[in-house]
């Protein structure tokens, strides 16, 4: 099962959701920066439920065309005690705090290595999944070859990792050619995320704040049963289909 995504700051709950659920996450960095997509900043929450946007300054090379790969860090040293800073600000009561902390600092570290604003959000991406257990494989768009248009694109992108199933979120349902994965007998999955509990919020704000509130064994556990759900709701749906 393959799931293709941009490398967001810290993403959202729904966001790792899906990476979770997948096989194979794609990073999708050789796409065009959005500066109102989530590529470079996340709202946090916090203990007290206090909303707030963490953001790092962004510098884009070829101005609106620039590709997520080739976006710098404008001031690194800055972006760096922001996020330090407010995620400290925002969590440091949790009682998994200082474990986060710990593993943070590899994500801060980037910072003082060098400027690329992939780097830095595929690994703020991985040390969540890593926290809660994930174990599958990551590869990026840019390393692999694939033809131009955006479906075909998807299509080709999924049927490299060897993968069956494709899961795809709410946003993506609405343009995309399911017969270019129907080609390579590539099944899609549509991904939704429930709207109660831990997931009222799971669209708006960073999986950071379910992590630091239920703590890692906790957030596992509701990660795996929402997979098993979104497998049994397809098998349901292709038995339907065949009746």
């Amino acid at each position: 099962m393959c799931a293709i995504h941009q490398p967001n700051l810290f993403p959202r709950l729904s966001t790792l959701a899906k990476l979770f659920t997948a096989d194979y996450w794609i990073v999708l960095d050789d796409v065009q920066f959005a500066r109102r997509d989530y590529q470079h900043r996340t709202r946090l929450a916090g203990l007290d439920g206090t909303r707030q946007w963490l953001s790092i300054a962004t510098r884009l090379p070829d101005g609106r065309s620039t590709l997520i790969r080739d976006a710098r860090l404008a001031d690194p040293r800055r972006c760096r005690r922001r996020v330090a800073q407010l995620l400290a600000d925002h969590y440091r009561h949790s009682a998994y705090w200082p474990l986060f902390k710990r593993r943070l600092g590899s994500v801060l570290d980037l910072f003082d290595s060098g400027d690329r604003l992939a780097d830095v959000t595929e690994l703020s991406t991985r040390l969540l999944l890593e926290e809660v257990g994930w174990t599958g494989r990551i590869l990026r768009s840019s390393d692999l070859p694939a033809r131009k248009d955006r479906s075909q694109r998807l299509a080709d992108l999924a049927w490299l990792t060897g993968a069956t199933r494709y899961l795809c979120g709410t946003g993506g349902m609405t343009y995309l050619d399911l017969d270019a994965f129907s080609a390579y007998s590539i099944e899609v999955l549509p991904f939704r995320v429930p709207g109660t509990g831990i997931w009222r919020s799971a669209r708006e704000v960073s999986a950071v704040d379910a992590l630091l509130l239920v703590g890692p064994g906790a957030l596992r556990a509701t990660l795996t049963a929402l997979q098993g759900r979104v497998l049994t709701s397809h098998e349901d749906a292709l038995k339907r289909a065949c009746r």
